[in-house]
């Protein structure tokens, strides 16, 4: 199953570096967000990659699942992030990425997870007990210990109450971590924490399909993920070596 992620998210990975720097067409604008149609262009055609691969599988994707989602009574679902990071995209930021997940449906057991950034032509995967790779490299989280040596990525969540706790964590680590970053791709942040990049991505509300393939990577790469589902739906995350404390989250 992981050839068949990394084809898709490399097709789509394709179309979207061919569309980087050029106009976009925005579908719909929000206040902390945008939808491109690319977006949209990117999920059917992972959605036909996959499903052709395994159409006995289900997909699930930030778009919608209108077009052919596959077997409702699948045993594996796909998680699907096309963009992750469209606003960076829209924007000319060079930071965005695909995110691949596939799960058990009953347990919801995460089995494998694919990232690729595009425009570096950086592949992060891993398969649940296979351990977890950048480029076929075998990665492995921080071993630093110290809080004080600690690079910490603190994403903006798109609430009144996450952003007034996000910005109670930067009061708390920019006094105590070596720095802070937020650079706008949740799957990317998680990426980097599974190949000692970061030391740890915190955020307050974000959605499976953002993280879903991290998941996977971080624990692969002997990390630890700490999260919970909220009354709205979103999750409460904060991946990390596991080699740090952190007084709040």
């Amino acid at each position: 199953m992981i050839y068949a992620a990394i084809t898709a998210a490399q097709a789509a990975g394709e179309r979207l570096r061919q569309a980087f720097g050029h106009d976009l067409q925005v579908n719909a604008t929000f206040a902390h967000d945008i939808k491109l149609a690319a977006d949209v262009e990117c999920q059917n055609l992972i959605y036909q990659i996959l499903l052709d691969h395994f159409p006995k599988t289900r997909c699930i994707g930030e778009e919608g699942d209108s077009n052919n989602p596959g077997d409702p009574k699948a045993e594996v679902e796909w998680i699907v992030d096309p963009i992750d990071g469209t606003m960076n995209l829209a924007m000319g930021i060079p930071h965005f990425c695909v995110s691949i997940a596939a799960r058990e449906a009953v347990s919801q057991r995460i089995l494998l997870g694919v990232i690729y950034d595009p425009l570096r032509n950086e592949l992060f995967t891993a398969e649940r007990g296979s351990g977890t790779y950048l480029n076929g490299v075998r990665q492995k989280v921080s071993t630093r210990d110290k809080l004080s040596d600690a690079v910490l990525a603190v994403g903006f969540a798109k609430t009144q109450e996450s952003i007034d706790h996000c910005l109670e964590l930067y009061k708390v680590y920019g006094n105590t971590a070596r720095k802070l970053r937020a650079m706008g791709s949740a799957a990317l942040d998680l990426a980097y924490v599974s190949s000692g990049r970061l030391d740890a991505y915190i955020e307050q509300g974000v959605n499976l399909w953002d993280i879903a393939a991290g998941i996977v990577l971080v624990e692969e790469a002997g990390g630890v993920v700490d999260f919970e589902v909220k009354k709205n739906g979103s999750y409460r995350v904060c991946a990390s070596s596991g080699r740090i404390e952190y007084p709040i989250k």
